[in-house]
């Protein structure tokens, strides 16, 4: 797992949260892959939403998963680590919608951070049944994490 912190609005503990997202990786089997995690400025990740989702200004997480769906993990040679994709979090936008909701900024990234990385895997929220799923599985790996869903 390659991990950067190119911002400096928020202080990260960046081991626990790249612990997080490999305990992520292991609850769900993947047995090899390669997952880039990114705690970026507000003006990364704003062009970051431009330009891959057309969106407009920060959000707080993108996900962009790249070579593998979930059935092929099973095949990835033990030498040939599936590429899996990237998680952008911007910490500072996470920080605004923390004190929003009166959680403390690192519940929030823990949350961020494994809902990018279920994103990569494959997950969804676009439908309710799929919301409602992402949302359970986000709640146990917290919860199993020691932390609690905001």
């Amino acid at each position: 797992m390659e991990v950067s912190a190119e911002q400096g609005a928020v202080v990260l503990d960046v081991v626990r949260l790249r612990d997080l997202a490999l305990a992520v990786l292991v609850d769900h089997g993947v047995p090899r892959g390669e997952l880039s995690l990114s705690f970026v400025d507000e003006d990364t990740i704003t062009q970051l939403n431009q330009r891959y989702l057309e969106g407009v200004g920060p959000t707080d997480v993108l996900a962009f998963p790249l070579d593998a769906h979930p059935t092929e993990w099973g095949g990835a040679s033990d030498d040939v680590p599936v590429l899996l994709g990237e998680v952008a979090v911007c910490p500072a936008v996470a920080a605004r919608n923390a004190a929003a909701r009166s959680v403390p900024t690192d519940e929030e990234l823990a949350l961020l951070v494994v809902h990018g990385v279920l994103h990569v895997l494959g997950m969804d929220h676009a439908e309710p049944d799929e919301a409602a799923a992402m949302r359970a599985c986000e709640r146990r790996l917290l919860e199993g994490w020691g932390r609690e869903h905001p």
